[in-house]
């Protein structure tokens, strides 16, 4: 038999919240509802994927000390995981500002 998974709470609400946030006047509630439930199958896969990531993550994480330390040398290391920026977010926000300062400076002259 197949295993009925079990859907906590907080994703439903998560899910009936953002379904009415872009609910359109004259949706039905059967429209509603279906939309409802791809968000959650959404959130759903978003939160399995982010999961297995964490996973892969630990056990790169694990397999690095396995292999590199001894266990000697395990209490004097340390192994740190880098991540990598996006270089995008950071023009985005140089670009907010100098959106904002030209905006105030444009309207405080008229």
């Amino acid at each position: 038999m197949a295993k009925k998974h079990k859907v906590s709470d907080e994703v439903v609400a998560e899910a009936l919240q953002v379904t009415k946030a872009t609910q359109r006047p004259g949706q039905t509630k059967e429209q509603t509802k279906f939309i409802a439930q791809g968000v959650q199958k959404g959130i759903e896969e978003y939160k399995k994927r982010h999961k297995e990531k964490s996973r892969a993550l630990d056990k790169q994480k694990r397999k690095l000390r396995q292999t590199e330390l001894s266990p000697v040398e395990e209490s004097e290391k340390t192994t740190e995981i880098v991540y990598k920026q996006n270089r995008l977010s950071w023009w985005l926000l140089l670009a907010s500002w100098i959106g904002f300062i030209g905006y105030a400076v444009y309207f405080s002259a008229h």
